[in-house]
């Protein structure tokens, strides 16, 4: 699975859990989880762009 997929997979969860107001602990700990693989992904794709 793609970083992209996971993302996207992550983000669903999120908007689910505050849907449904779900724990805030909960959605607290989806968001930072979603932030990181934003940033592994921002990262990933600005150095391979900085490498062509």
């Amino acid at each position: 699975m793609s970083n992209k997929d996971k993302i996207n997979e992550l983000r669903e969860k999120l908007n689910k859990s505050i849907e449904n107001n779900e724990d805030y602990s909960k959605i607290y700990d989806l968001s930072v989880q979603l932030d990181k693989l934003i940033e592994e992904y921002y990262e990933k794709n600005v150095i391979f762009n900085q490498n062509i």
